[in-house]
């Protein structure tokens, strides 16, 4: 191993310059883990004056979903790092679900030095090809002079445009090597999004306002591009312009309170329902706003039909817009931007509120909904949980989801009070194992407010070790565990699909509370409906992290709002 070079008034190793890069950024926490490979970095997290807080995590996939709970509920971006070798593929589907859902995560993984390349070196990997396809912009550093210039392009990448994640190998020599002081500068307003935001062309504009004019029932459906940009304001705005329903998917849950008159909730075959599907039915104008119009949200394409209706896409991404449906006017832009220039070019317009089909979707979702809330049956039904956990939460808390059991339920029927990102899930790969790292990421990005992670006993499995970092660093975050044994979400696919032949989706049963005390955690295990309001509420209050074991339904018994299980 090489040591680091001798530094002076003009120049600084390459671990420092990595340092002062993240500090002048305006990164405040590093999540990660350490190596053998990261000893000149950590060296100089351990010296240097940078003011930023390190996380030591049980393994580098929970640092990267750490980081990107951080930057969902921030508008940061989360940093997570861990060495070479197995923290480079550990590390990997943290950075794949930040990318494809849009949210700037940095990794950095340290890797063998540059000298001991293509010599068989324990764990050499070649770190670029590995990234390159999975992130949205990557770099292997071979020469520490290139460490700033590197890193002004990863913040550059993403935090403009269609946001992403982004990773940077740094060898263990480069760490060592020299760095000019005088090119260690960055642009701090890139270490956050939306950063240098695009306006949309006036001519699609004056279109599309032509179009929302001329339509008589006008639907919005909404992704997460509207939070991340700032534009619930302009959205709700010209929602009441037009009288329009808004309806989100999963990620664009918070672009409008759910107790708006015109929110209709989500839409799609997870989390939506036959009610909510009727308004996007009805539209004679869609208009998808930062929405890919995905398989998910349309139900396959089919909701709404192609051909059947007028078609807005305003996306950041042109890449996005008429992937899936023919459109009739493009909006490339800034979320924010677009709307506020939509909102100017219908000046004037004012139509008469008419909610009323919404509100009677609203009541019939909700009717049947609170049926099975009530119930005082066991297994706890998962409606009960969603009510219960709405009447104990304040309605600022945070709530992440893993995408098992919790996703469509929550998203079906969990109030949002308020908007902006205070309910998510990992929807664009659906890895399980995700809540309870991205709930603590999370915590940093907002602390003022209450976390709660909730997961299936599958995901818990998963995830179970960051429980120590939770007891370690005594974080007040609350781990919600439905429990039934079975990997429901394929045994409810095997129900309807195959008639039922179940094979190899069911496992044993564990009492996740007894886990959680031996990490250190205060926890209550509830089988009896009666309890779970009071083992909620003093979880909730706990001071330090709780998890709270509710011994549940199977999805495969359940009614889930998920449309493939619905005859």
């Amino acid at each position: 191993m090489n040591k680091p070079v001798e530094t002076s008034a003009t120049t600084m190793t390459g671990a420092e310059a990595t340092v002062e890069m993240l500090k002048a950024h305006g990164v405040e926490v590093i999540f990660g883990l350490c190596g053998d490979t990261s000893l000149p970095f950590y060296d100089a997290l351990a010296r240097l004056p940078h003011g930023m807080r390190h996380v030591l995590t049980r393994d580098e996939r929970h640092a990267a979903y750490m980081a990107d709970g951080y930057a969902r509920v921030s508008g940061k971006v989360g940093v997570c790092e861990g060495p070479s070798g197995g923290g480079a593929t550990y590390i990997l589907p943290g950075l794949v679900e930040a990318n494809e859902s849009s949210v700037p995560v940095l990794a950095i993984n340290t890797d063998v030095s540059v000298s001991s390349r293509g010599r068989f070196t324990l764990t050499e990997l070649d770190q670029g090809a590995l990234m390159k396809p999975l992130t949205k912009w990557n770099a292997v550093l071979d020469r520490s002079q290139d460490i700033p210039r590197t890193f002004r392009a990863a913040f550059n990448e993403m935090t403009t445009g269609r946001p992403g994640s982004a990773h940077v190998a740094l060898p263990f020599d480069v760490q060592n090597g020299p760095v000019e002081r005088s090119e260690v500068w960055a642009d701090p307003g890139l270490g956050q999004i939306p950063a240098r935001r695009s306006a949309p062309d006036p001519f699609h504009v004056e279109l599309a306002a032509k179009l929302l004019r001329a339509a008589k029932h006008p639907v919005f459906i909404c992704g997460g591009g509207v939070v991340m940009s700032g534009a619930e304001a302009e959205l709700a705005e010209l929602a009441i312009k037009l009288s329009a329903p808004v309806a989100t998917t999963v990620s664009g849950q918070g672009a409008i309170a759910d107790d708006h008159p015109l929110a209709v909730g989500v839409v799609g075959s997870n989390g939506g329902t036959p009610e909510t599907r009727s308004i996007v039915d009805g539209a004679d104008l869609v208009f998808f706003i930062t929405c890919r119009a995905g398989s998910v949200t349309t139900e396959r394409w089919r909701h709404p039909a192609p051909g059947k209706t007028r078609v807005l896409h305003l996306d950041v991404d042109p890449k996005a817009i008429g992937a899936n449906y023919k459109v009739d006017v493009p909006l490339v832009a800034d979320a924010k931007l677009a709307l506020a220039a939509l909102n100017e070019a219908l000046d004037g317009v004012k139509r008469p509120l008419e909610a009323g089909a919404v509100k009677k979707a609203r009541e019939a979702k909700f009717a049947q909904f609170d049926a099975l809330a009530k119930s005082d049956d066991a297994p706890i039904k998962p409606e009960r949980v969603v009510a219960e956990m709405a009447r104990v939460l304040d309605p600022d808390a945070i709530v992440v989801l893993d995408p098992g059991t919790p996703c469509p339920y929550f998203s079906a029927f969990y109030p949002i009070r308020g908007t902006g990102k205070r309910v998510f899930s990992n929807r664009a790969h659906g890895a399980l194992g995700y809540a309870m790292a991205a709930a603590i990421g999370a915590h940093f990005g907002r602390p003022a407010v209450k976390t709660v992670a909730v997961m299936g006993d599958g995901s818990f499995g998963m995830c179970a070790g960051e429980l120590e970092t939770a007891a370690r660093l005594k974080l007040p975050v609350t781990f919600v565990v439905i429990a039934n044994a079975v990997y429901g979400w394929i045994k409810a696919g095997q129900k309807t699909g195959y008639a039922a032949r179940y094979f190899s989706v069911d496992f044993g049963v564990t009492d996740h509370a007894k886990v959680a005390e031996a990490f250190g955690v205060k926890a209550w295990r509830v089988t009896d409906p009666a309890q779970l309001a009071g083992a909620l509420k003093a979880a909730f209050a706990h001071g330090g992290p709780s998890l709270v074991d509710v011994v549940c339904q199977p999805l495969h018994e359940a009614k889930a709002p998920v449309s493939e299980w619905v005859a």
